[in-house]
């Protein structure tokens, strides 16, 4: 069991028992490390980590082409254990280091914009990277398959990325996650399919579920929601998978669902037992909430009594006015996620350009003193500072940096300057001809 995480920089960080650089044993075979900290996976410098997931013993990782993420350049890796084809490399031969799932390289028709992991499988959407009039996802699976999981149809274990093709070819897939055994998806319709162990509901089999609906699910299954709120789910935001539950973020992120195994409370419905259909998490509801569940209570206003309709119109203010708060919250939260993409870009171009000067990253501690203070900043006055406080070794490298950047320029006009003679010429021979 492993973790992993993405730092603002876009590196990846890994830790616990997993395919660490430092794993590789005498003969040159695979085998599993353990960290007690984060170390960093030293495959992907020079690019950006976007997404990243892990099963039990492999990891799957979304990494720009070149140094910074542009939106369309994704290329998938995988590495680990591969006892069941669940890095998608077309055979069961593990990986100490990433390598690229041929049907997702650069050169692949198809983008890869959501990736999760099970115990021993893998599962992806994408979407054409040159999209026509119609929004078409496809979900690929690969690994083991012994429960369905896959959704292929079969238990057999399949050891490249297979379209799950029972999925409606009309659906735009917004999420996917995987459980242990089990793998479950969300359109952007509300639509939710799950399939794998226990009709993809991912009980594991010790659990006390019996009768017509028992057995494996190999093929995808709609989950429908019961209740007011109808067989979608509106506003989907969000599926994700426990080891064998399922939790879904609907209603732009205010309500949740969940099913499946329900011990230690996991499912957050108020009970220890197991759901077989979506049941509402017992999160605190809003005014709104309260407001339309009174409503339901009564099929004609006229039977409300005046003192209650009073009520009522306060509580749809209120609501109002709770809905333009929440408006301009989500404004400035975007406001302030913009900011900080913005900031992310500064820093990361100010340590490139410290280190090739200082030979050192970017610290607070460089920032100048007058810049602190009072906000702004005399260059000239905190060049020579930085002069006079420089020692011997620092002041050769300036030396050195400043002379590598004249000639780099020297060399640019050069350049320009003879590719000019060589229009001017080629232009002049044209005339004369």
């Amino acid at each position: 069991m492993m973790s992993l995480a993405i730092d603002n920089h876009g590196a990846l960080w890994m830790w616990g028992n997993g395919p660490l650089q430092s794993s590789s044993s005498s003969e040159g075979g695979f085998s599993l490390a353990s960290s007690l900290t984060p170390v960093p996976v030293y495959d992907f410098y020079g690019h950006t980590v976007v997404k990243v997931a892990c099963g039990n013993e492999h990891v799957v990782a979304l990494v720009s082409a070149g140094e910074t993420y542009k939106g369309e350049d994704l290329i998938c890796y995988s590495w680990g254990s591969n006892n069941h084809g669940q890095l998608g490399l077309r055979d069961e031969e593990s990986r100490l280091h990433p390598e690229i799932i041929e049907a997702f390289n650069q050169d692949s028709r198809w983008a890869v914009y959501e990736i999760a992991c099970g115990a021993f499988h893998t599962a992806l959407l994408t979407h054409k990277k040159r999209p026509n009039d119609k929004l078409e996802s496809i979900c690929w699976t690969f690994g083991l398959g012994d429960n369905g999981q896959l959704g292929h149809g079969t238990t057999q274990n399949a050891l490249f990325p297979e379209p799950v093709k029972e999925l409606p070819q009309n659906a735009y897939l917004v999420s996917v996650d995987c459980g242990l055994f089990h793998t479950a998806v969300v359109s952007s319709a509300g639509d939710v399919w799950s399939w794998g162990m226990e009709k993809g509901l991912g009980l594991c089999p010790d659990a006390s579920f019996s009768g017509t609906d028992a057995g494996d699910a190999v093929s995808p299954r709609l989950i429908s929601g019961d209740g007011l709120d109808g067989p979608k789910f509106e506003g989907p935001v969000q599926v994700t998978c426990g080891a064998a539950h399922t939790v879904l973020v609907a209603q732009d992120g205010y309500k949740l669902w969940s099913w499946g195994r329900g011990r230690s409370g996991v499912l957050g419905n108020g009970k220890l037992i197991d759901c077989y259909s979506p049941t509402i998490v017992l999160w605190p509801p809003l005014a709104e909430d309260f407001k339309q569940e009174e409503l339901r209570t009564v099929s004609d206003e006229d039977r409300i009594p005046q003192n209650d309709l009073e009520r009522l119109k306060i509580g749809d203010r209120d609501s109002k006015m709770m809905e333009q708060t929440d408006r301009r919250l989500s404004l400035a939260i975007e406001e302030i996620k913009l900011l900080k993409s913005r900031l992310s870009i500064m820093e990361r171009y100010a340590s490139i350009i410290h280190g090739s000067i200082f030979g050192r990253p970017f610290e607070e501690q460089d920032i100048p003193a007058s810049l602190q203070g009072s906000g702004t900043f005399d260059v000239a006055k905190e060049w020579d500072n930085m002069l006079e406080s420089a020692d011997q070794n620092q002041l050769v490298r300036l030396e050195v940096f400043y002379r590598n950047m004249l000639a780099g320029v020297t060399d640019k006009k050069m350049k320009r300057r003879i590719q000019e003679i060589i229009k001017e010429c080629l232009h002049s021979s044209t005339k004369q001809d």
